[in-house]
């Protein structure tokens, strides 16, 4: 199931290529990469890198800075890197370092500097042609550190240095890129899609009554790891019984009991992108008369999303779709009750289904991609090939609900598969995760 999943270095060059196309004549775009976050004393979490920067750069190390220099036209726009430089003490003690000469044999960057070297050959890369200069806004930190270097050039007026004059966030270009994928991410999200289903699998097996639900989620990242996804691409929900109910339930340190479900919100991580996929089954391996009712409407439900999925879509649509379907669902059933009408009219199944119906998926699990938001919150964004989204339909009824039949109580039920929409419709990437009540229930009596 390993294959290699780096991304070719032609496919970041071309990325650098379409920002630098997209950026105002004469200005410079400068993005950091991530720094190491210390967890304790002198021990840091696993390191995660920017994404904006590692979609430029394709560049795994902490601390760097990508500058982006653009004329009159693209033509003689250049690609340059501050990064660490090569030192064998620190080297022997945390780990190679790529340094500057490899940093342009390997990443074809047009120049590298170290970083000692930033104030030196950065400044002047600011001045005279450069009138605007583009940054990431949310990267709080550097941007202090370019208002400081901005400061620092309009202090020089009198000597005739010219400091760019405006200041924008890049997020807007980077954005709407990330947003359409290309052929080889799309190899990579399949391939962390089957990996991920593959720990579905496995936690379907092994899961029995008694158990903990950190020892599932144990199971899940044995998998992850095995077939090259190291990291989960967020922490796994492990939910057994009513802690379904709880949309972001992170203990995972109870119990496992007879009679309940088992809602699963994990995916892994490969070559930076994400997988997320919920699968909801019973603890004992056999679905009661009242979870199977449940279960099989939120799975209809989301059949009906996916197959309405093509170009011109939008999430509003699929919502509506899903909402109508639900509330019939749930007074059919007695769970909602009034006026069916006006039950449709409000939407009245969000009392049970309380989130969204999906969101786009890449480099983040909450990938960055204007949703056409109108003031009423719809999604009104038309889809186009390339996009990829998840679905993900719920119902919960927690145990406190006094306003339902008690059989339903404690039930929580979500599913969720990522899906590409292509030029005739759509691929649905998580292609072997049980989630038919027959499939499940068949792989746990195993």
């Amino acid at each position: 199931m390993i294959k290699n999943t780096l991304l070719p270095v032609a496919e970041f060059c071309q990325r650098r290529k379409t920002f630098i196309d997209q950026m105002p004549i004469n200005s410079i775009a400068l993005i950091a990469a991530g720094s190491e976050v210390t967890r304790s004393n002198d021990t840091e979490y696993p390191f995660c890198q920017n994404k904006h920067f590692y979609y430029l750069t394709g560049f795994n190390e902490p601390d760097a800075v990508l500058a982006l220099i653009k004329g009159n036209d693209s033509t003689a726009a250049q690609s340059v890197l501050f990064s660490r430089k090569k030192d064998t003490l620190q080297e022997i003690w945390h780990g190679r370092r790529v340094g500057q000469v490899q940093a342009i044999d390997v990443y074809k960057f047009d120049n590298c500097f170290s970083l000692d070297e930033v104030d030196e050959q950065l400044l002047p890369l600011m001045v005279g042609k450069a009138s605007v200069l583009i940054c990431q806004h949310e990267q709080s930190d550097f941007q202090q550190k370019v208002l400081s270097w901005l400061a620092q050039l309009r202090k020089s007026a009198r000597t005739g240095i010219k400091a760019p004059a405006a200041l924008i966030d890049c997020s807007d270009i980077i954005n709407e890129m990330r947003l359409h994928k290309s052929n080889a991410e799309l190899d990579i999200m399949r391939q962390v899609n089957v990996i991920s289903g593959a720990a579905h699998q496995r936690a379907m097996q092994q899961t029995q009554v008694g158990k903990f639900e950190y020892q599932i989620e144990a199971e899940l990242l044995h998998e992850f790891a095995t077939n090259g996804a190291r990291y989960p691409a967020y922490s796994s929900i492990v939910a057994g019984g009513d802690n379904a109910n709880i949309l972001h339930y992170t203990d995972n340190d109870e119990t496992l009991n007879n009679g309940d479900l088992l809602l699963i919100d994990a995916g892994g991580e490969l070559a930076g992108y994400a997988a997320d996929i919920t699968r909801t089954f019973p603890v004992n391996g056999k679905f009661s008369a009242e979870q199977n009712t449940i279960y099989q409407l939120v799975l209809d439900s989301q059949n009906l999303a996916i197959d309405a999925i093509k170009p011109g879509q939008t999430l509003a649509e699929l919502n509506r779709i899903v909402c109508n379907f639900l509330t019939q669902g749930l007074y059919d059933l007695g769970i909602l009750q009034g006026n069916l009408n006006v039950l449709l009219a409000q939407r009245a199944c969000k009392k049970y289904f309380i989130h969204g119906l999906g969101h786009w998926l890449g480099l983040d699990v909450h990938d960055v991609g204007d949703y056409h938001a109108s003031p009423q919150r719809e999604q009104l964004r038309a889809f186009v090939a390339g996009m990829v989204m998840t679905i993900e339909p719920g119902i919960y009824i927690p145990r406190t609900d006094k306003t339902v039949d008690e059989k339903w109580r404690g039930i929580g039920v979500r599913i969720e598969d990522n899906i590409l929409v292509t030029a005739t419709g759509f691929e649905n990437l998580t292609v072997n995760a049980p989630k038919t009540i027959a499939d499940i229930e068949a792989l746990m009596a195993q």
